[in-house]
Formats: C-alpha cells, structure tokens, sequence
C-alpha cells in the first residue's frame, strides 16, 4: 500500500469522486453481487450446512487489502480501487452481521448474533490501507525526483513481498488446505470465476472504462479473508467454519494472478 501511494497524487481520487457511477457500480457489485454468488454455490454446490456457512462468511467480507496493488499490476485504476476497498470495508460493518446471521438461520436454523468489533475494523482499515497511501503520496509530493528513481525497485519489491506473503500464508494454513481443497476447490473455484465473469458484465453492462472495470473485478473478486477467518474463529467459535476463506484465499490469488496476466498482455497487444 505503501508502494501504490508513490503512484498517486491527489488528483487521482478527485477523478474518482468526480465519477461516482464507477464507484456505486463497484459497492453494488461487492455489497450485492458478491454475497449472491456466494449463496448460490453455497445452495446448490451441496456444502455441509457448517461449509455453506462458512462460505457466506467469506462473501460477506469486503475486498482484499491486495486489490489495490493487483490492479495496478493489471494497469487498472488503482485510485477507484483503493477507494472501494475503504468504502466497502466501512460498508461491511453493517451488512455482515446482517448476511452472517442470515446464513446461520437459512443453513443451521441457528439464532447466534455475530456482533463485530467496531473499533478495531477502523483502525486496522487505516493503518494497513490509509496511512500507507497516505505516506507514500506525502513522499511522492514532497520529493518527486527521488520517488521517480526509486518506483522501479519499489514496484519490483512490493511484487516480490505480495508473492512471499501469499507463500508463507499457504504454508502455514497447509494442513487446512489438504484437507478441505478436494471438497471445497471446486466450489470455491467455480465462486470466483462467477464472480470474476458477473463483475465483468456489471461493469461493462454499466459502460464504465476499461481501466473501471479491471478495478471492479478484481475488488470483487478478492474477499478479505484474514477478517473471514478472524470471524470464524473468534466470533462464531467454528475453526470448521473458516476453511472456506482459506481455500478461496488460495484460489482467489491465483485467479487474480491469471487476470494480472490476461490484462496486462492485452494492454501490450493493443493497437496504438
């Protein structure tokens, strides 16, 4: 985060605010979009009730602190990104109590209120998205000669820092992964390809800018699965329940991957 706020000046996110249909088309497609792709693998996919649920959890979260450094991999509008990633994480604090409690009653008959720590979700949204940005933007203002010298490197090291930390977090969760990705990847893998294709075709349906629409896809594509496993295990006490986040974190980045590629190669194929 601290890397894409070298990339950007303030006038980035006035042109997002100038365009705020990008931006609602972006909160529709994760607030509504997503939760009902999830729901409809979590029905007819054939989960367990305590998989299904654990399933809702995961879409109910918001976009992936990573989006933000994917789009810009994938040339998108890195801004718009950002943007949606804080308005949807300050969204969530609402909607998923709603659709977590929803989930517990449609697939377990169950009554439990998951109530969310307020406090720390703000906190933790502006110290690992705001405040980096913020930071790398004051840098870029304040020394823009040194920044321009130094992006190149930094581009290369935040890739390199995004890759291990996916590495290392799938080591760790090793053992959760060989037990539920027979079961689970299918699922979770034909989740994000419906979401990927629905977020496509919202944002191309709403006749949104090439650059847009990379930016929708691919913050509706990456849920926040760290916040998905965190309610699993503190909130509901189920740590069956979070396998479903940690099986979609695999997948989701890997399909997000593939999309970096796709695009990127498509923008360097593009007639001049």
């Amino acid at each position: 985060m601290f890397y894409l706020g070298l990339t950007l000046v303030l006038a980035d996110f006035r042109r997002v605010a100038q365009r705020p249909r990008a931006l609602l088309v972006g909160l529709v497609g994760q607030m509504l979009l997503v939760p009902l792709a999830g729901f409809a693998v979590a029905t007819f996919a054939g989960l367990d009730p305590v998989m299904a649920v654990g399933l809702m959890v995961l879409v109910a979260c918001p976009g992936g602190v990573s989006s933000g450094l994917l789009t810009h991999l994938a040339r998108g509008d890195t801004a718009l990104s950002i943007s949606l990633t804080a308005v949807t994480s300050l969204a969530s604090m609402l909607s998923l109590p709603l659709i977590i409690n929803a989930a517990l009653h449609f697939f377990m008959g169950s009554s439990l209120t998951a109530q969310l720590p307020l406090f720390p979700m703000v906190r933790s949204i502006f110290l690992l998205t705001t405040l980096p940005v913020l930071l790398g933007m004051a840098l870029r203002w304040q020394f823009p000669k040194l920044v321009a010298r130094l992006e190149p490197v930094a581009s290369k090291l935040a890739t390199s820092l995004f890759l291990l930390i996916v590495l290392a977090t799938f080591w760790d969760q090793r053992a959760v992964l060989w037990q539920h990705l027979p079961t689970l990847g299918p699922a979770t893998l034909l989740l994000n390809a419906l979401i990927l294709g629905a977020a496509y075709l919202l944002a191309t349906q709403a006749r949104l800018q090439h650059t847009d629409r990379i930016a929708i896809v691919t913050e509706c594509g990456l849920q926040n699965s760290a916040l998905g496993i965190f309610v699993c295990l503190q909130l509901l006490a189920s740590p069956a329940m979070s396998a479903p986040s940690v099986v979609y974190a695999l997948l989701m980045n890997l399909g997000a991957i593939v999309f970096v590629l796709v695009m990127r190669q498509r923008r360097s194929t593009a007639p001049a």
